[in-house]
This record gives C-alpha cells, sequence and structure tokens, in this order.
C-alpha cells in the first residue's frame, strides 16, 4: 500500500517540478497515469490540496455513499497507508516532504519548524507561488513556516474555507493547501462515531465539494489537479472511551485519498 508520502512526488510529477531533497516515496502511478492519458502529465499548473484531519478508512467505509461528490470531483481512488506514528504533525511532515519519519525528523507529537527541504520550497524554487490555509497553532500552520509561502492563519474551518475561496478567486496561487480540523478535534472530545463527530465530518466533505467546484470553476481553461488527502484515521481509546490515534492499528494506519486531474479547455 502506498505512504502518504507518496503525495509530494505526485505533485511535483503532475506540476513538472523536481522533488524536494529527501523525498524517498514513489509517486502515484495510477494519478500520474490518469495525467498522462488526459496529455498534462509535468504539465498541470493549478493544484488544490485539501487535508482534512484524521479521516480514515474506518469512516470512508462506514459511509461511503457520503463521498459520492469528493468521487466526482477526484475520481481516482488510492488506498493509502499512514507514516508511524499516527500523529498529524508527523502525518502531514511526511505528505509534504515525501520522506519517512526518521528523515525528516519529527517522530512524535510534536511542532518544530521543519528544517528539511519540502514540496513547499520545490514549488517555490521552480518559480510558482505556494500558499497554505489553516488552522492558528496547528500542526500544519507551524511545522512548515520559514519558506517563500504564503500563509493564511485563521481562526476555524469556516475561516479556512472562506479565505481559500478568495484565493482562488485572485488566481494568484499555483498550490493552495487548505487544511480542517473540526472532525479530529470533536472526535477527541467524544467518540469517531458521536452525532457531533459526524457532522463535522459531513462538514469537511462539503467543504471539499465547494473548493473543489470553485477551482474548477475559476480554473476551467487551466491544467488542473484537486487532491483530498487526510493524514490518519482513529480509534476508540479503551482507556478513556474517547476517539484518539497514534497507534499501528489499521483504524489509525489507513487511509483513503482522492484526485482529480484535469486538462483545461
Amino acid at each position: 500500500m502506498n505512504s502518504i508520502a507518496a503525495v509530494t512526488p505526485t505533485i511535483c510529477g503532475l506540476m513538472g517540478v523536481e522533488p524536494p531533497r529527501l523525498s524517498s516515496a514513489e509517486a502515484l502511478q495510477r494519478v500520474l497515469g490518469d495525467a498522462k492519458a488526459k496529455g498534462v502529465e509535468g504539465k498541470v499548473r493549478k493544484v488544490l490540496i485539501y487535508a482534512p484531519d484524521a479521516l480514515g478508512e474506518g469512516i470512508y467505509r462506514d459511509y461511503e455513499p457520503l463521498y459520492n461528490r469528493v468521487k466526482e470531483l477526484a475520481p481516482v481512488e488510492v488506498k493509502m497507508r499512514s507514516v508511524l506514528p499516527t500523529y498529524t504533525p508527523v502525518c502531514f511532515a511526511s505528505m509534504f516532504t515525501g520522506a519517512e519519519p526518521e528523515a525528516h525528523g519529527i517522530r512524535r507529537y510534536e511542532k518544530p519548524v521543519l528544517g528539511c527541504d519540502t514540496l513547499f520550497d520545490a514549488v517555490s524554487r521552480a518559480g510558482m507561488r505556494v500558499a497554505i490555509v489553516a488552522v492558528r497553532d496547528y500542526s500544519i500552520d507551524l511545522i512548515f513556516r520559514g519558506r517563500a509561502v504564503d500563509y493564511y492563519t485563521e481562526t476555524y474551518d469556516p475561516e479556512v474555507l472562506r479565505r481559500t475561496l478568495r484565493l482562488i478567486d485572485e488566481g494568484v496561487h499555483d498550490l493552495i493547501v487548505a487544511y480542517n480540523q473540526e472532525y479530529d478535534d470533536t472526535m477527541h472530545r467524544s467518540t469517531p462515531r458521536s452525532p457531533e463527530a459526524i457532522k463535522a465530518f459531513k462538514r469537511h466533505l462539503g467543504a471539499f465539494s465547494v473548493l473543489g467546484e470553485a477551482f474548477n470553476e475559476a480554473y476551467a481553461a487551466e491544467n488542473r489537479g484537486i487532491a483530498f488527502c487526510p493524514d490518519h484515521g482513529t480509534h476508540v481509546d479503551p482507556a478513556t472511551g474517547k476517539g484518539a490515534h497514534g497507534t499501528d492499528a489499521a483504524d489509525d494506519v489507513d487511509v483513503r485519498h482522492f484526485w482529480g486531474i484535469y486538462r483545461g479547455v
């Protein structure tokens, strides 16, 4: 099964960018193959990555019909495997460096600024503009600082959605990462299938739909890609009875990503 570290070399392959120096994962051949069939491999000029926290394979399996619009916008499905330990900063560090935790250096729940080369550095070096839109003080907001990137730190998920829509409308960025947090927060307070957590999960699916539709409309003339890329899954901690992650259990490790590759018209 593909490591979530494959996201970085896949984006680089789509955009025709040299991968960051530590990147060791294999690119996702199903995604690059789809791009090649459409004549856009290495020629994708606009990419949107939606990164919802903690939406693992388990919730996909239990609520698959709710993913119908996700699949319409991003029909290339790829089963993925998170890195260990399955904590958010560890996972997103791997996802956006192409490297395993032993290489990038985040190996537990901590949020240092990464000193190594990342996807965002690689895209910036290629002369393209990057935006990261994230919830204040959460992992993506902190660990990729100090780069030639436009950072948008927002109060919570609704503000992330509004900011990302504004950036799409402005049209100046080539790679946008939008991070949402509510499901992870809610399931930690309750359980992964509590009514509150499921409402948050549905809001994430809705946010992706809104962003994907706006992205496709704004950049219809451009070769473009949309990706739905969660970091890890969840389980119920028997000691607390609440949602958790961080283990090597399948519920934490197995995730599913969705990709949509489009040729400009």
